[in-house]
């Protein structure tokens, strides 16, 4: 593509990402058009406004639209797929059994919570919320008290782990944007999940259980969540097993960009260049996706053709997620090559407000204005791109900037918001009691995960 060179003011720029966002805004919550569409459109035309040449346009739009989805489809496509084998094999209420068994009765939400923090690792927000449903309730009904004291710290569970850590979507596609190390990335953000989970979960959900009663529904049953009755549920350390499968490949790779980077070893030896690929996120994952398709498949009596199903009921949920991330990817590539992102970057310095603070605050004020916080993650890291890159932050402190930047897009959730309907449809809680236990704990979520990346950013 031949260079373009910018000829409007900074000022000017800035107004246009303004008006851009504005506008999306408007599309996505008055006029109700889908954020991949709106996503696509908005981009169109902010290329066309800030005099991006006509015959480059569409270039623009489809290398970044097809970059952005190159780094993220796989990842995001094949963590549903194991997600969903663990779902539907039983594993979830599998392990929550176990924890319940292990810790004891008194301390079921914390057994409950740590189960979720293991579930949530694959399994998106909705998926694993809807798993663990069955669970919850079992162990409510039978222990008397609050639904609260249960379900915050199992719904906190997933939340923290689908938007801190990969290969959730949101992480994975900031991650793409900013150019963060997934594997880096994946230890940052158990960092942050975990003590994130502990305040906003644990604590925060044994207080306000306390204080609101929610009584358990009458009208769910306890059903295994396995697809044939006749199939035992998978034993807990055969799923932890599968969950920590992938961790450990990923983590292997980390490694060894440590040993390389040490001088330890050589990165043209054929065997470094071969386990450096098996170890990437993306074959991390197939292997995974592999392995629990076969010892939860054939290996425990399960027919091929089934399986077979359960993977691709996997894919259709999911296919809206990957579709915006990519036209997020698109209007991050037009922000770059228009100047918009450099102009941004320049104001940011003058300011002198720090690049953490600015991504956090960004994908707030886009959450609480749009309620996607996928959208406002993609969106907000687009904007700090250009300013992340011209700073030269590298390792830690980039993996940082992507949790400070996803810890925005769960801020203030509202009405907006699907999982603010979610959560306040399951736990039969009215608006007003949804603000005080959903709306609170996102928001803690929010806090205390910025905070943590924080530290983390000036430790680094």
């Amino acid at each position: 593509m031949p260079e373009f060179e910018q000829t409007l003011g900074a000022g000017t720029l800035i107004s246009i990402a303004a008006g851009a966002v504005a506008l999306l805004l408007v599309l996505i919550i008055k006029f109700r058009i889908h954020a991949f569409v709106s996503l696509i459109l908005v981009s169109f035309l902010t290329a066309l406004v800030t005099g991006i040449p006509a015959g480059n346009i569409l270039t623009t739009l489809t290398s970044a639209f097809g970059s952005t989805l190159g780094g993220v489809a796989l990842l995001v496509g094949l963590g549903a797929m194991l997600g969903r084998l663990l779902e539907v094999s039983g594993g979830a209420q599998a392990l929550a059994d176990d924890l319940v068994r292990r810790f004891g009765e008194k301390r079921a939400p914390l057994a409950l919570g740590i189960a979720s923090l293991f579930f949530g690792f694959p399994i998106f927000f909705d998926a694993g919320l809807v798993v663990m449903l069955p669970v919850m309730f079992t162990v409510g009904r039978r222990l008397g008290g609050s639904l609260l004291l249960y379900g915050i710290p199992v719904a906190t569970a997933f939340s923290c782990m689908h938007v801190f850590v990969p290969p959730h979507p949101g992480p994975v596609a900031a991650a793409e944007l900013l150019g963060a190390d997934v594997g880096l990335l994946i230890i940052v953000g158990l960092l942050v999940a975990i003590p994130t989970w502990v305040v906003a979960g644990h604590f925060f959900g044994s207080w306000i259980g306390k204080r609101i009663y929610l009584p358990v529904p009458d009208n769910v049953t306890d059903e295994q969540s396995s697809d044939d009755d006749r199939i035992s549920l998978p034993s807990p350390g055969l799923v932890v097993a599968l969950l920590l499968l992938p961790l450990v490949l990923i983590f292997m790779n980390t490694g060894l960009d440590f040993a390389r980077a040490q001088e330890w070893v050589s990165k043209d030896a054929s065997w470094f260049q071969l386990a450096r690929t098996v170890g990437s996120t993306p074959i991390a994952l197939l292997i995974s996706v592999l392995v629990a398709g076969y010892v939860l498949g054939p290996m425990r009596g399960r027919d091929p053709i089934k399986v077979e199903r359960i993977v691709d009921s996997a894919l259709g949920p999911v296919c809206s997620v990957i579709l915006i991330t990519g036209a997020g990817g698109m209007f991050g590539g037009v922000l770059r090559a228009s100047g918009i992102g450099n102009a941004l970057s320049d104001v940011l310095a003058d300011i002198g407000m720090p690049i953490l603070v600015a991504g956090f605050l960004i994908s707030t004020a886009l959450r609480v204005a749009q309620g996607s916080a996928t959208v406002a993650l993609i969106t907000a890291a687009g904007l700090v791109q250009p300013a992340v890159q011209a700073a030269g932050y590298q390792g830690i402190q980039l993996s940082a900037i992507v949790i400070a930047v996803a810890s925005g897009s769960v801020m203030l959730s509202h009405v907006n918001d699907s999982g603010f309907w979610l959560v306040g449809r399951f736990f039969n809680m009215d608006i007003k009691t949804t603000f005080k236990t959903w709306t609170a704990m996102q928001t803690l979520v929010g806090l205390v995960g910025f905070a943590l990346s924080g530290i983390i950013f000036w430790l680094a």
